[in-house]
């Protein structure tokens, strides 16, 4: 593809579905990806959500792997304060050992998760503080070069699996510019300091063992279809779903109509929400194209990194397919 292009793939549970359905899924999503040309399918470390099924990561990515078989597969991304270093270090040492020279590794530092949940994974509420040194003790398991005396990875030790910093901040841009890692920036749901992160990491980037100048991954949400009516009407159920999400608070919350959800999207707050899903392409295969080549020229970025966000997975797989239709030139 003229812009290289990855898969963020939410792991999404539909009303009505399960979570093995939901795997089943992103299997399916990842074997057309594989075939379709797109780099990398990433997955999302999420906890408590009913809506998504990926909360543990590393062994999602180790089924998705065992049914394709070279598309790169990853973590876009472990949220390394809720874990040990070197546990993250041996799981992902035994994904490159099993599936080698596939295996990628995202990093954030948020909680992927309420405050609640927090407390109930043992998650210290400073351990974000130590992030970055979370970071360099994880590479050094990876390397092979413990920073921690008479501790290895086992498996892990010398599988050097390729580190990506995650952020949506101008501090996860500094701290990949520091390490000379790749920074993938989560455009597709916090847009707002994506111009400003880019530009500082560039500018910042020190050269390093893994990477010799600066990469970037940019995220955005697609929903391709054939007729631009459905796409429209797609974009409008996913965002809906997304707005009951962000305002229900237990099980007293009302049942919202989709007429109070659209009220709601017309005051200040639901404007706000409605903006995290500023960089979304829908609509038809010339009209998806626009968008994603307009969105790469205007941030530089080497890779996008889309979620395909149709509320089914035959629709869902056919995004997958308009797009990288769209992308490779095909005619409309």
């Amino acid at each position: 593809m003229p812009v290289t292009l990855s898969i963020l793939d939410l792991a999404p549970v539909a009303p009505g579905q399960t979570a093995r359905e939901s795997f089943e899924a992103s299997v399916k999503l990842a074997q057309a990806a594989e075939r379709l040309g797109y780099r990398r399918v990433w997955y999302a470390e999420h906890h408590n959500m009913p809506t998504i099924a990926s909360s543990a990561t590393s062994v999602l990515i180790g089924y998705v792997a065992a049914h394709t078989s070279t598309i790169r597969l990853g973590a876009g991304g472990i949220m390394l304060p809720n874990h040990a270093p070197l546990t993250i270090a041996e799981q992902f040492g035994t994904l490159e050992t099993l599936y080698p020279g596939r295996i990628d590794l995202g990093l954030g530092r948020a909680p992927g998760s309420d405050q609640v949940t927090m407390h109930a994974m043992r998650r210290d509420a400073m351990s974000s503080d130590r992030f970055p040194q979370d970071v360099m003790e994880l590479q050094g398991y990876l390397q092979g070069k413990s920073r921690v005396p008479g501790v290895q990875a086992v498996p892990g030790a010398g599988t050097n699996v390729p580190l990506y910093i995650l952020g949506s901040s101008l501090f996860g841009a500094q701290l990949a510019a520091g390490l000379g890692l790749p920074y993938a920036f989560a455009s597709h749901f916090a847009p707002d300091a994506l111009d400003e992160a880019i530009a500082i990491y560039r500018r910042e980037f020190q050269p390093s063992e893994q990477l010799a100048e600066p990469y970037v991954i940019a995220g955005a949400n697609v929903i391709a279809a054939d007729d631009a009516d459905d796409a429209r009407q797609q974009f409008e159920t996913v965002r809906r779903a997304r707005v009951r999400g962000m305002i229900s608070r237990g099980p007293a919350t009302p049942d919202y109509s989709d007429a109070e959800i659209d009220a709601f999207l017309n005051t200040p707050n639901g404007h706000q929400i409605a903006n995290m899903m500023k960089y979304t392409a829908v609509g038809t295969k010339p009209q998806v194209r626009r968008f994603l080549e307009e969105f790469a020229a205007s941030t530089q970025a080497d890779e996008l990194i889309v979620a395909h966000h149709s509320p089914n997975i035959d629709d869902r797989l056919r995004s997958v397919e308009l797009t990288a239709d769209a992308m490779q030139g095909a005619d409309a």
